[in-house]
């Protein structure tokens, strides 16, 4: 099954999808350099594109992790942990 998910964002290109945060908010980063990191909302009105640190990436992602463990969602949780070390060490 493929998971991944893109974005076209009008000013950086190509954004991936690091993981789904809440409901209608997800984390993505630009496809290539994964330097740029952005919180895309999706709203009534259209998506709202808001950037954030490298730093506040990170705490998102981990927050979400603590989210998958507590739930025992176990299968997410791995997949998230992998690509946690792979974009942050």
């Amino acid at each position: 099954m493929n998971t991944e998910n893109y974005l076209n964002h009008p000013t950086f290109g190509l954004l991936f999808r690091i993981c789904l945060l809440e409901e209608h908010q997800e984390l993505f980063t630009t496809l290539y350099a994964q330097r740029l990191f952005f919180l895309v909302t999706i709203e009534a009105s259209g998506m709202k594109f808001e950037p954030v640190s490298r730093s506040e990436a990170r705490l998102l992602l981990e927050t979400r992790l603590r989210f998958l463990r507590r739930n025992g969602q176990y299968q997410e949780y791995d997949r998230l942990q992998k690509t946690l070390q792979a974009t942050f060490q």
